[in-house]
């Protein structure tokens, strides 16, 4: 028998491929897992998760009872064990078109709705679509979420950045899109309320937008997994809304505005008055990316109708009102810390993005070595703008709990003065 040192087995993991499927998709997990593991395990105080948006873990965000009621009502029915179709429950698809259709001005209708397992598989589905089309490079806002640069790089696609503008409220910076597209560009990704500014886009600039991707001939793909989580002057108005200007591919999902981001259901709609998308090909591909997977549970499918139909507004109010206080919280606790600067304060998603000058700092030189050395001395994890592409950058979520929040801006506080450098405590 030859030495088990020597054997060679077909199934071996390929160094070069594993080194590119790590850059591809785990830098923004990879990152908080890391910072966890930086946490003093011996450190009494309770960690603060400052760095991804999850505030289903906190009382105070709890789900509405109508939509806790309507998997209990999915269940007991005993109409949802079976398989469901490979587009989705037509009670699902319905449902979702119907929800949409109370923001547009033209009719979506369920064939025009496509069920996911979450958001993120829509993502996945709608890169993989743009690929199989023959597609070269897409367009990607930076900062944005790092998960499409990895299903676009995964599926063989050139992302080519343009630059959310901070100084213009996080507006997307339209003539870098014009230099960056050329022929071979298939879409443009907006992500509104953004995911990471917490800026939402003004329905006059959403629609430049539009106007924009119609004279470059691209698709836009409108991520509104945040969709109505604005709480600032500016209303949430949904891509689709131009959908007659350009056709747009909507994401969304139930997440976030009901938060609760394990019942992974998303969905994917084709908002194209014009037909372009059906004339084009886009439509019989997702089709065909979607015959290759199983789907969201059925008992989720089945409880969406009441989700969506019968969630009243005092329970979206209760959110909202609990984020405007905690991100009013926030931006108002930031400014004791003179390392970091806010250029904008969110008025939407979960998330403010803030710049870290480590100039002001004895030992620390980057976001990376900042959130690091704060997991370890105090427990509060914040994600690195490297990891949404703006180094020297933070992102931190305000939706936790308000007195939670305050306790880990408190330690980011307490962090700056131990390691300010004296010729910037005696500024």
């Amino acid at each position: 028998m030859e030495n088990e040192a020597e054997k060679k087995w077909g199934f071996e993991v390929k160094q070069e491929l594993n080194r590119e499927r790590e850059a591809e998709v785990a830098a923004f997990r990879y990152a908080i897992v890391s910072l966890m593991e930086s946490v003093d395990k011996n450190d009494p105080r309770p960690v603060i998760p400052l760095g991804h948006g999850d505030p289903a873990a906190f009382p105070c965000f709890r789900t509405a009872a109508v939509a806790e009621d309507a998997i209990v009502d999915s269940v007991r029915s005993s109409m949802f064990n079976c398989y469901a179709p490979m587009f989705g429950l037509p009670l699902a698809r319905r449902a979702v078109a119907e929800y949409l259709n109370r923001d547009l001005p033209y009719k979506l209708s369920a064939d025009d709705i496509y069920i996911t397992l979450g958001c993120m598989e829509a993502v996945e589905i709608i890169l993989t679509v743009i690929t199989r089309l023959g597609a070269a490079n897409i367009l990607l806002p930076r900062p944005g979420w790092p998960f499409y640069e990895g299903f676009a790089k995964r599926n063989h696609l050139e992302v080519r950045h343009f630059d959310l503008l901070p100084e213009r409220g996080w507006e997307v910076d339209l003539e870098a899109v014009e230099a960056l597209a050329d022929e071979n560009t298939a879409a443009i990704v907006i992500i509104n309320p953004c995911n990471p500014c917490g800026n939402v886009l003004t329905y006059q600039h959403l629609q430049k937008i539009a106007e924009t991707a119609r004279k470059l001939g691209i698709l836009v793909i409108a991520d509104e997994v945040y969709g109505h989580l604005a709480f600032g002057s500016t209303p949430y108005i949904p891509m689709g809304v131009f959908g007659s200007i350009v056709p747009v591919i909507t994401l969304g999902s139930i997440s976030k505005r009901w938060i609760v981001p394990g019942w992974r259901f998303g969905w994917l709609a084709t908002n194209d008055p014009n037909g372009v998308l059906q004339k084009s090909g886009i439509v019989g591909s997702i089709k065909a990316c979607l015959g290759v997977r199983s789907g969201p549970s059925t008992l989720i499918q089945g409880a969406v109708p009441q989700i969506l139909e019968k969630t009243d507004e005092e329970y979206f109010s209760k959110v909202i009102g609990l984020l405007r206080e905690t991100a009013d919280i926030c931006y108002d606790k930031i400014k004791e810390i003179p390392c970091i600067t806010r250029p904008n304060k969110p008025e939407g998603s979960m998330f403010i993005m803030v710049k870290l000058n480590p100039s002001l700092l004895e030992g620390i030189n980057s976001d990376m070595e900042f959130a690091v050395q704060l997991a370890k001395e105090e427990s509060v994890i914040v994600l690195p703008g490297i990891i949404v592409g703006m180094e020297n950058w933070l992102r931190i979520t305000f939706a936790i709990d308000p007195s939670a929040l305050e306790d880990g801006l408190h330690r980011m506080k307490a962090f700056y003065y131990r390691h300010a450098r004296q010729e910037a405590l005696n500024l």
